[in-house]
Formats: structure tokens, sequence, C-alpha cells
């Protein structure tokens, strides 16, 4: 069974243990193949590539802009250590994601697009796209990733077709749709540290109009980080238990008329993510010597849970025999969350002794919560018959969205009892209106223009009853930000020859105004304008070797004007939101997939992403905590200028690789399978420090298996970060040295059962 990765990427890395871990994974499966494998050439053409990108079914190639996909055993692999779809940063050209809340929270980045605040109402520049429903909520965005069709990434501004806080691009995922015929599958997988997990589906037809699907996944892990300190609140660390489940019901009376029904549901408990006192060395982004990933000395309390429900109707009719088609997507979502951690991430405190690992300048153990959340969307769009030279589409959109966030403190030394308390509230209301246009002006050449026009409007309200000690309440602060946006983009493909194609895009897109409002120390909130992206991009599509071997390559450039930035507040837990001047960006993205014989299948790539900040008037408060800042300082001792640098987080090199080799026996196959994900250094803040620069990961998986020929059962042994390679990802500056750091190596066994 040939892999079905469709896209991925991987560049050289620097370090000699790096570089041994990759030559070990890709060489050991080399090593393997014999001769007679390599010379027989009887491979199979690669499959055609449709996509949903511009919200039809068409092939890949005819798309003017760049798409990677992720699909089949390729995502099974990366999701068999139990990891959350955090899994995906790096397995795609230009994509990070990363978290500051562990498997909740996840923050998305195209091109070095992306957010750092982690404000719970945080407005995010990447657009997630569940099942044709946006998911706006940074927590919504989290939900898991099993049974799917396939995930779709859509690099560049995707503001015509889908809407606001897109100008970084699209991640969509698509479930797998019931069909009418019986089948099933159950995958179960068992590994270190009591690793479970279980995922499955049972799919059957109640009629002949009428197909039902059932999904479900069941994650669990004990806990592996662990403290031993007398006054410990919480002793274990980062267990958890993560169920979800789907349910889809297609009425499909006729090829006229379609209905699809999806609920879908999570409860998710656990630890929040650990955040590791001192673990930073002074003058270097390099792990104090002796870090021990199992150890976590610290005074605080850690828990975290997290529940959502939500459905959706997507209905489709055919207008007729004119070839129009009318689709409607109703859908609602509602979320409950909780999370506490210890922030100052260690023990005691410079007031309190003993302290530790470390100085401790204070104490901070805080939560966060959404006791109320509830999102409603409506789309209606009309489509043409996609067959005609004129194909167009149209349609109306309305978004609304309430919460309210509550953040909590809690004096450690008191029995970690509450001393803070704070709210805030927030309706957002957006409609728009949409269309575009494709042309097939002569043979060969396809013609693209897309127009939206958005209006949003937020309200907001936050108000501090519980003052931390020494502060005073505060009754209320308010924010009615509004914003408007006309976004469009203009495309062209044109083909060389049936197996290439060019094409040019420019684009536009825009992030609504966001609010940064968690009053819980500080006294004021803060309100970011509303951005706009311009994009212009360039690239080639290209299969070859008698479509055996499949090639991408991508050129890009945008500037981002009034983009907003999230900034700290020094030795003060709390952030504020800033718009920059302008932001550029520029790079090159390279594809290729090749399946030389039914035994091999390969992909490499890479991503190159240069970010700067243009503002010589943007200044803001480093950390708190006596790092070593690189940027000049400012107009006042305590900030500092930031212009020209990279953007947060933001990877300049992101890279991946896969190999797959197989063999048959005994009427089916053995397999060996290696995957590389690389992504290079990146600041964790807006401002440069030596201490928060993030050092470069390779992270690398090897799996081993056998599947039988008719493919009822697969058996697997697998391992995940071979080299163990242990980095700090993520950062808090306003105490002490304080990291977040990536998982360790897991490793465990497979079995999955289908009819």
């Amino acid at each position: 069974m040939p892999c079905r990765a469709i896209s991925a990427s991987i560049v050289p890395t620097t370090g000699g243990n790096m570089r041994a871990w990759w030559i070990i994974g890709v060489a050991g499966l080399a090593g393997s193949a014999p001769a007679a494998a390599q010379a027989t050439g009887d491979g199979a053409a690669l499959p055609s590539v449709v996509v949903t990108a511009q919200r039809r079914p068409e092939l890949v190639q005819e798309v003017p802009f760049n798409v990677s996909i992720l699909r089949g055993e390729a995502l099974d692999v990366l999701a068999a250590s139990g990891r959350d779809l955090r899994y995906l940063a790096a397995r795609l050209p230009s994509l990070h994601v990363e978290s500051d809340f562990g498997r909740s929270f996840p923050r998305f980045y195209l091109r070095g697009l992306g957010n750092t605040d982690f404000d719970l109402n945080a407005a995010q520049p990447v657009s997630v796209v569940y099942d044709e429903v946006v998911q706006e909520s940074p927590l919504l965005k989290s939900f898991p990733l099993f049974d799917l069709q396939q995930v779709e990434v859509l690099r560049g501004p995707q503001g015509s077709l889908f809407g606001r806080n897109a100008p970084g691009g699209v991640v969509k995922f698509e479930s797998a749709r019931p069909v009418f015929k019986r089948e099933a599958y159950v995958n179960a997988g068992y590994g270190k540290e009591r690793l479970r997990n279980l995922d499955g589906a049972f799919n059957t037809p109640l009629g002949d109009s009428l197909a039902l699907r059932v999904a479900l996944q069941s994650q669990h892990r004990a806990n592996r980080v662990f403290n031993d300190r007398p006054e410990a609140a919480t002793t274990e660390f980062e267990g958890y238990h993560d169920n979800a489940a789907r349910v889809q019901l297609l009425y499909q009376p006729s090829r006229a008329f379609s209905a699809l029904l999806n609920g879908h549901g999570r409860r998710m408990g656990g630890r929040a993510t650990l955040f590791r006192a001192n673990i930073l060395q002074k003058g270097s982004n390099a792990l104090v010597p002796g870090f021990d990933y199992a150890s976590l000395p610290t005074d605080g309390m850690n828990h975290q849970f997290f529940n959502t429900r939500g459905a959706s109707l997507r209905l489709r009719w055919q207008v007729g025999t004119s070839g129009l088609s009318l689709h409607a997507i109703s859908a609602w979502e509602r979320a409950r969350f909780y999370s506490r951690a210890d922030v100052d991430a260690g023990y005691g405190s410079v007031a309190h002794p003993p302290m530790g690992p470390g100085r401790i300048a204070s104490p901070s153990e805080t939560a966060d919560a959404l006791p109320a959340h509830k999102q409603l969307t409506q789309e209606l769009r009309l489509e043409s018959d996609p067959a005609q030279h004129w194909r167009w589409l149209a349609g109306v959109y309305g978004f609304s969205e309430k919460i309210r966030i509550d953040s909590f403190s809690f004096d450690t030394f008191n029995g970690n009892r509450q001393n803070a308390y704070a709210w805030q509230r927030q309706d957002s209301r957006s409609a728009a209106a949409f269309g575009a246009v494709t042309w097939r002006a002569q043979p060969g050449l396809l013609l693209r223009g897309g127009l939206r026009y958005t209006r949003d409007r937020k309200d907001f309200f936050a108000t501090r009853p519980q003052p931390a000690p020494g502060g005073q309440p505060i009754a209320g602060l308010t924010a009615q930000p509004r914003g408007n946006d006309l976004s469009w983009d203009l495309g062209a493909t044109q083909t060389l020859t049936p197996d290439s194609h060019v094409y040019a895009r420019v684009a536009t897109g825009y992030r609504a105004p966001s609010i940064q409002g968690r009053i819980l120390f500080g006294s004021s909130i803060s309100v970011a304008r509303a951005e706009q992206a311009l994009s212009w991009e360039a690239g080639w599509k290209h299969d070859f070797a008698q479509r055996r071997q499949r090639l991408g390559l991508a050129f890009f450039r945008y500037t981002v004007d009034d983009m907003q930035l999230t900034a700290g507040s020094g030795t003060v837990n709390q952030n504020r939101l800033v718009n920059a001047a302008r932001v550029r960006g520029q790079g090159v993205e390279l594809e290729w997939l090749a399946r030389p014989s039914s035994a091999w299948t390969a992909s490499l790539g890479a991503s190159y992403n240069a970010t700067r900040i243009r503002d010589p008037g943007l200044f803001v408060i480093p950390c708190g905590n006596g790092c070593t800042v690189l940027d000049p300082r400012g107009t006042a001792p305590n900030n500092v200028f930031v212009d020209g640098n990279p953007l947060p987080r933001s990877p300049r090199w992101i890279a991946n690789a896969t190999l797959r080799y197989s063999q048959p026996w005994r009427g089916g196959e053995l397999y060996a399978y290696t995957d590389w994900a690389y992504r290079g250094k990146y600041n964790f803040f807006i401002y440069e420090a030596l201490e928060y620069k993030a050092r470069p990961l390779l992270d690398g998986g090897l799996r081993l298996g056998y599947r039988d020929g008719r493919e009822r059962y697969e058996l697997a042994a697998f391992v995940r970060n071979v080299g163990n390679q242990l980095v700090a990802v993520n950062a808090i500056d306003f105490n002490n040295f304080t990291a977040v750091v990536n998982e360790p190596r897991t490793y465990g066994v497979q079995v999955k059962f289908a009819y």
C-alpha cells in the first residue's frame, strides 16, 4: 500500500546530533532495500489530487496558489503517539503550530503570520475551518483530528472565499463523509507511560437514501513528570484523558438534493502546560546542565478541563436542469474551559524562602476559564455549473459569538486560595457578501477573481471585582471597535503541457479589530486596529517521469499594514496589543513527491520565510528578569525599539521528509516508514534576547509494520522523536527564565482492524 502523503518537506540541519539522527533514519531504510527492487521501475502513477480550496472540488494543479495536503497513512503515522494536532508543525512548508495551553489552545502560523496572544478571545491571522465551519475561538481550533478525509493547507490571504481573520491563510480539515456501504475500522495503540490510543469509525446505509457514520477517539496517557516537594499541591503532571466523537447522517434521495447533519463533541481533562522555572541559561538559549524532563519542583496547582459540543447542517439543492446549485451551511458551537497552572514555575520566592529552581522573583499562580461560549454561523451560497467556460459563485455569510472569560489569581503560600478575580465579556458579530468568477479564456488558460465585503463589530466589557493585594477594584472598562473591509484576489493558471502548470496571484486579506482585556493584574485594556494584507505569489506545478514524480514551487512576497502584535508588560503577567505600521515577508516553498516503484515512496521539500517589522517608532517593554536584550533602547530605560525584527515564533526554515519502503510477504506487505521534520530558530517575543531564541529542532519518527493483502488488519511498532531532542519551544519572561519544552521520545505498538 503506497504512502498517501501528498506533500511534505526537509532541509539539511546543522549540528552533529541532528545530522546523525537524520542519517540513521534515512540510511537505515535505504540500506534495507534489495538492489532489484530499486531497478524495477514498476511504480504506478501518482493519483490526481482534488481539493476544495476554492469552495468546490477541483484539481490542485488548477488552483492559482500553493495548496498542500495530508491524508491517509501520513496522518495515521503522526497521530500514533497520542499527540494533539501540534504534530502538524513543520510537516508542511511554512506551517508552524505551538501552544501555551497544551492540548487545548493551538496557535497556527503560515508564512510567518501568527499570533502569540494567550488570552482566550485572541484573534489569529490563520483561520481554521473544520467541515466547512470556521472555528473562530482558539479553543475550538483544537478539536482532535480523527477519521479525516484530508487536511488542506491554503497559503496566502484567503479573504475572498473564507472571510475575515485569514490574511495568513487557512488550515482546512475535512472529515470522512458517510457513504452508502457498510464499512468499519478500529485502531488501537499502546506505548510508553501507559499511552493508550483508540479510534475508529462505523459506516452503514440505513436505506436507499440514508447513511450513518459514527467516529470515536479516546486518548490517554499517565503522568510522566513528578514533584517531590513536601508542600506540593500537585505532585504528578502531563497525564490526560481526551475523548471525542462525531456522528454524521447523510440524506440523499437523489442527485438533486443532499443533507448532511454533523454532531460532535469532546471531553478532555488532565494537566495544563508545564512551565519550568530557570531552565534557560542566562546569556544563552541552551537548557541548563542536568535538565531532567521527569522532574518539576513546584508549589502550585495544575489542572485543566475542556468540553465542547456542536452541530452543523449542510444542505445542497440542484436548481432544475440549469446546473445551478444552492448551498446552505448552518452551524452551532459551544465550549467550556478551565486551566490552572503555577506560572512562576517553581517553589517559594525572594520573600518566601527557600526558593527554586534558581531565583523566583515573586509567586504567580493563575487560572483562566471560559464558563460561557456560543458561536453561530450561517452561509448561503449559489454556484453555477462547473462545466461551463464561465463559472461563478456568490453568497452571504453571518457570524455571531458570545463569550465570557474569568481570570483568577491564587495565594500559593496560604493554601492556594483565590486572592484576585476579574472577568470579561465579548459579543462579536460579522456579516459578509462575497463572490468569485472563473473564466476559461482559452484552452489551458484559467482566469479567476474574487471579492468580499465584510462588516465587523465587537462589544466588550471587563471588570475586576477582586483585585490582587495592594490593587484597586475596577468597576468596568468597555470597548466597541468596528471594522469593514473589501477583500479581493486575482489569479491565473496557464497549462504548459497536460502535466505542467504555472500560476500567478495577487490577493488581499483582513483581520478584524482585536481586544486584549485580561485585567487581572493590569488596569487597562488594549485594542488593535484592523490589519490589511497584500500578497503576490507565482508558482509552478509539474508532474514528470510518467507521473511518478510531482514537483511544486512557489515564490511569494507580502506586506501587512497595521499588523496586530502581542507585547508583554515587563514584570507584570499581562499582555497588550500593538499595531506595527508595516510588516514585510517573502519566501519560497518547494515540494516534491516521488514513487519510482511500487516498493518506494518519498517526499522532500523546504520553505524559507523572511519577515521584518517595519516601524521605527514601535517600542515594547522587554523581559522583567534581566535577560540579555539585543534591541536598541527606546525612549525610556524600560523599553526597546523592535524595528527590523522578524515576527515572533516565525521560523525562517521549515522542512520535512518522508521515505517508505515495502516488500510482499505472506500475502501482504512488510513496510518501513520514516518521517522527519525540521524547523529553524525563531524569537519567542517581539523583542530579541539571547535567551529567548528557540533552537532548531529536528523531530523524527520510525515505523515498522505488516499489512495483509486485503487491508483487513495491520500491526506496527513506532518511535516518535527518535533522537530524544529537547529544546525550549515557548517561554515566559516576566519573572524568571521560564520555558516550555517539546515532548520527549515515545514509542509503542499499534494494531488496526477493518472490514
